[in-house]
């Protein structure tokens, strides 16, 4: 009894190192986030980027812990903390911080595009509003506790659940695809399209911008590796496929993109955002092709974005996002097929139907909530403040203070 109480001991310890050490590298992923946006950005704004992310994290913590965790998977941390351990040595507290690390992903995505005109508070309240309501709903329905209804019904129409093993949809496109009214509803920032004219405005900070990708990168093997959730459950297959997703990604905006570094740095995350749905069931040649065809998406994506439909998303977060996420849940169901050389498991027709789900909801969440905000409290920043940039006229500070001294 006391050996067989080791062992169980010995597991749950294991599994709690496990996930725990996932969630720390996720984690990491949010000052990947920061750099990007601060590399992206004009220096008037960089401060804004880091005080932006740190406080979406911080916020979305508690709201997820509060309200959006339970939400998702029925489990409540409001108890005493024997409970809470409930004899798994802390399993579902670590799984929680392993979680929270997705859902705050939300509010991290939607503030690249939204950068250098949005007023800090309402983005705030959105991105808790996200994290504790809209995303943990989505989640419950695909990951959670009441994910038999709609994967239900997913099986009934397309003969298969909908696959998503590590969040192409359930995080990036729903993360995307709410990014897409913010940007809609505050509109171009100051001189971006003057008289049917584009006038791109150039990025700040090219070795910023890499540092966010590269540190975005290495924190993607534990966002996908550790989505196993238990130790006995890795598979090097998911850590692999990532890799060839990612370098796909590289080498097709390399051609697509004219050696153009931001679209060399972001081909990688194109890469992995399209592999995690299924990272789990592909052949690596196949996750090479989907983290390729992702590449080229944003490559394209983003100039059609930015030039003909004149939507001015400073980090191009929905097709990187929004559209790419989409793919990947897609993609699953296409490089899934055993006759592809993958697991099976999946059919087209779900990851079609579970990835159009999620668009729609995305988009009905993003108008509904961003136009609330914008007719009361306000989503923009004012002409002025805008000029002067949102660091001064939020923070009081500039990034470089030595430079307004004397």
């Amino acid at each position: 009894m006391d050996a067989m109480s080791t062992v169980t001991s010995l597991k749950n310890s294991s599994d709690v190192l496990f996930l725990m050490l996932g969630a720390v590298m996720v984690f990491a992923m949010h000052a990947g986030f920061a750099f990007l946006e601060v590399g992206t950005v004009r220096k008037k704004n960089q401060v804004n980027a880091f005080v932006k992310i740190l406080t979406d994290w911080s916020v979305s913590t508690i709201a997820y812990f509060l309200v959006g965790f339970p939400i998702a998977y029925g489990i409540s941390f409001l108890m005493p903390v024997e409970q809470i351990l409930g004899g798994n040595q802390g399993y579902d507290l670590v799984h929680y911080f392993f979680l929270l690390c997705f859902a705050a992903c939300i509010p991290a995505i939607i503030s690249g595009g939204i950068a250098e005109r949005a007023k800090f508070w309402p983005q705030v309240i959105a991105g808790a509003f996200f994290a504790a309501l809209s995303y943990p709903l989505f989640e419950s329905l695909i990951w959670g506790k009441n994910a038999s209804l709609l994967q239900g019904l997913f099986k009934s129409i397309g003969g298969a659940e909908f696959h998503d093993y590590a969040g192409s949809v359930v995080v990036h496109s729903i993360g995307g695809w709410l990014a897409l009214p913010a940007v809609l509803i505050l509109g171009p920032r100051a001189g971006r399209y003057v008289r049917s004219k584009s006038h791109p405005i150039p990025i700040s900070n090219i070795p910023f911008l890499a540092l966010g990708s590269w540190i975005l990168a290495v924190g993607w093997f534990g966002f996908n590796v550790m989505s196993a959730g238990h130790l006995d459950k890795i598979s090097g297959l998911v850590a692999v496929n990532s890799l060839l997703a990612m370098v796909g990604g590289v080498l097709f905006a390399l051609v697509a993109g004219r050696n153009d570094p931001g679209f060399v740095h972001n081909g990688a995350l194109a890469g992995l955002i399209a592999v995690c749905a299924g990272s789990d069931i592909m052949h690596p040649l196949a996750a090479f092709l989907t983290g390729g065809i992702a590449s080229l998406i944003f490559v394209y994506g983003f100039h059609i974005e930015q030039e003909k439909l004149r939507i001015d998303d400073v980090l191009g977060v929905w097709p990187l996002h929004g559209i790419i996420g989409s793919w990947g849940g897609i993609a699953a169901g296409i490089f899934g097929y055993q006759e592809l050389g993958g697991l099976g498991g999946v059919t087209f027709l779900s990851q079609l139907l579970g990835s159009a789900a999620a668009i729609v909801f995305a988009l009905a969440n993003g108008f509904i909530v961003y136009g609330i905000l914008a007719k009361t409290v306000g989503i923009r920043l004012s002409d002025e403040q805008e000029f002067a940039g949102a660091d001064l006229a939020i923070h009081n500070i500039g990034a470089y203070p030595e430079e307004h001294v004397g």
